[in-house]
């Protein structure tokens, strides 16, 4: 008996990976080409979805299309050590960390320049005067809790 298959459509829908996606993925070697009916459509089998729901996940969490063609590699072999995935995940995390702490720059200084503009009817802005300045202002530094003065 064969296995159930599926078009691109439904394997989308299946695994909340677009099509287009799919398409993609398959190009870059992340999913193995589809086996193809007559007509020349795409089918795709149960661990083609396995995979793909494994690569959204991936994806969910960050990781780039080379960390993710790694994760797979080390999900099929079944006799591989954990380290290497551990590995793989701790420098996501890192990378994570730093984004975080880069959005967290912006958002300062965005609050920062949100902050000393009026917001009234004349057309002085330092935000617009931010973004058109050949060097703009540096992320504004962290604020720390607790440790203000307070203001009579």
């Amino acid at each position: 008996m064969s296995e159930a298959r599926v078009t691109i459509g439904e394997a989308a829908r299946l695994t909340g990976v677009s099509a287009k996606m799919i398409r993609w993925y398959e190009e870059t070697g992340l999913l193995a080409p589809a086996a193809r009916l007559d007509s020349g459509y795409r089918t795709y089998g149960e661990a083609d979805l396995h995979t793909l729901r494994f690569v959204r996940r991936a994806r969910d969490l960050g990781f780039s299309v080379e960390s993710i063609a790694d994760l797979l590699a080390l999900w099929r072999d079944r006799g591989r050590p954990s380290a290497g995935v551990k590995a793989i995940a701790l420098e996501q995390i890192a990378l994570l960390r730093q984004r975080i702490a880069e959005l967290e720059g912006m958002a300062r200084t965005l609050e920062h320049l949100a902050e000393t503009c009026c917001g009234d009817a004349r057309p002085d802005c330092p935000i617009l005067d931010d973004l058109a300045a050949d060097e703009p202002l540096p992320p504004a530094p962290r604020r720390r809790r607790g440790l203000g003065v307070k203001r009579a």
